[in-house]
């Protein structure tokens, strides 16, 4: 009897899971958006409500620029993570030698703090002498790579840390998919004489469909979100040419002390996280 009634009121032990979603994210979402329809600022207990943040973000000359900067992040960085994934996850599911110190390096990469990444990449981008990257491009007899000091160089250079960054949490995750298939349909496709490549395409890719959805879905969140690995390699310089939608959020917060268009920037993020995630639902849906 009493299972039973437990049974019924199965909603009751999701509660405190619900109760901790709706105070740690919930709120925290309500209030942003709340203030982006503010002037609040940093320092200020006063303010009122009314459309002048959004109106100035949305006429500022610079939020076609960093909406440009940061879909060009964001696209590569999700490309290259979901096919440096796979490739690699592919890889340490053949048991090759190594494969343990692969999966450790995966793992290291992805746990490390965004402002170490940054400080990391930023000595291998270095000019100086202890610069890695510039010393063996001078090796082969080419000229020093303003990796950080051109424009152009320098959101290559971001992105590339990022991929390098989030790589390591794709492939486990892709792995983690991989080890789930039935080796028996590998066997059953061998002996009807598939090769290896239309296995891979009529069994491994459909069956990781699902897993690449997800991947996607929270690589995408997690790369809107990226801003401190961005800070310690750039500081979103030269000039703005790496300030991505995080990086003026947290612009507009901590150096111009303005809460309300630093939750519009937010906003707008949430946006572009819910349209993306949109878009790949419906395109794994359409293709399975």
């Amino acid at each position: 009897m009493v299972k039973k009634q437990i049974l019924e009121r199965w909603w009751i032990w999701l509660i405190p899971a619900f109760s901790i979603l709706a105070i740690f994210y919930l709120y925290p979402l309500i209030d942003v958006i709340r203030l982006s329809f503010t002037n609040a600022q940093v320092g200020s207990s006063s303010y009122s409500y009314g459309m002048g943040s959004w109106i100035s973000v949305l006429t500022s000359v610079d939020l076609l620029r960093v909406i440009y900067r940061t879909l060009i992040f964001v696209l590569f960085s999700v490309l290259f993570q979901l096919l440096l994934g796979l490739i690699v996850a592919l890889l340490i599911n053949t048991d090759l030698p190594g494969a343990l110190f692969v999966k450790l390096s995966m793992v290291s990469a992805w746990v490390v703090p965004g402002i170490i990444t940054g400080v990391i990449w930023r000595m291998m981008y270095s000019s100086s002498s202890w610069g890695i990257i510039n010393y063996m491009v001078k090796l082969f007899g080419f000229g020093s790579i303003p990796f950080l000091y051109s424009p152009g160089w320098a959101l290559f250079s971001v992105t590339l840390a990022n991929i390098w960054r989030g790589t390591g949490f794709s492939g486990i995750m892709q792995y983690a998919a991989l080890k789930a298939i039935p080796k028996s349909l590998y066997e059953a496709a061998e002996v009807d004489g598939a090769t290896k490549m239309q296995r891979f395409f009529y069994i491994t890719l459909p069956l990781l469909k699902p897993m690449i959805l997800i991947n996607m879905v929270l690589i995408t969140i997690y790369t809107f979100n990226t801003y401190d690995s961005i800070y310690s390699l750039t500081k979103g310089g030269p000039g703005d040419s790496t300030t991505v939608m995080a990086l003026a959020t947290y612009r507009e917060v901590y150096r111009y002390l303005s809460f309300g268009k630093g939750a519009v920037y937010a906003v707008i993020m949430l946006l572009f996280s819910l349209t993306f995630t949109f878009i790949y639902y419906r395109m794994m849906r359409e293709r399975t």
